[in-house]
């Protein structure tokens, strides 16, 4: 499944309808991703929109509208007769969505390394030692994974909006969005070892940002989206 190149709509559902339905489309469009990011919904299965009411919890004419801009970002396919398809990734995009994060985060990253303030990557490598700790004989339930996921966006995001750019900002969570699909299809599941690997792969690029030295911050960088697209594949 490629990356969409054309979206229906340039904004969240809330520019769909007035502010009253643009409510409603937004709750339905945000309870239909935390749906399928629960795995409450699987990659692939084919729902009635009577269905997707009873599990998404919103009525039809919101999650029709939210539907169609879930569609335009390749996250569902609307077929007529047949239901509502549930993406499931491929081999392109998986190699897709990498290839978007590479062009996005390493001027990203780059930017950071240059002007991130000294305190603030120190607050950040101190994080991400703590998370070595919160793993270390415990079961990853999904409020620990979530915990995770946070510190481990922290440096992807961080450094995005260091750049202060909406548009690149967007792509990114757009982008975001395709990564944690693929985890689903992929039976993604945190592990210590999984933990450990990622946080010593960010923690060199943080102490490449404290060198100041954009090169080696952005070799790091690479060096770890490409360990990331194994791990995301349950390689």
């Amino acid at each position: 499944m490629a990356i969409p190149s054309k979206r229906l709509s340039d904004e969240h559902p809330s520019t769909l309808r007035p502010e009253g339905a643009l409510n409603l489309s937004r709750v339905a469009y945000e309870r239909f991703k935390e749906a399928l990011f629960e795995r409450r919904l699987q990659p692939g299965a084919f729902m009635s929109q009577a269905e997707l009411v009873e599990i998404v919890g919103s009525p039809l004419g919101p999650l029709r509208e939210a539907l169609q801009v879930l569609q335009a970002e390749g996250l569902v396919t609307i077929r007529a007769r047949a239901g509502i398809e549930i993406a499931k990734p491929d081999l392109a995009l998986v190699r897709n969505s990498y290839q978007l994060r590479l062009f996005l985060e390493t001027p990203a990253v780059r930017h950071f390394a240059e002007t991130a303030p000294r305190g603030r990557i120190e607050a950040m490598i101190g994080q991400h030692r703590e998370v070595i700790g919160w793993v270390e004989g415990a079961d990853v339930d999904r409020e620990l994974a979530r915990r995770i996921e946070e510190v481990d966006l922290s440096l992807h995001l961080g450094a995005i909006d260091a750049l202060d750019n909406p548009l690149l900002r967007k792509a990114f969570l757009q982008t975001q969005d395709y990564i944690r699909l693929i985890r689903l299809d992929h039976h993604y599941a945190y592990s210590a070892a999984k933990v450990r690997r990622t946080v010593a792969e960010h923690l060199e690029i943080f102490e490449a940002c404290l060198a100041r030295n954009p090169d080696a911050a952005e070799a790091a960088l690479k060096a770890h989206l490409t360990q990331a697209i194994q791990r995301a594949m349950g390689l």
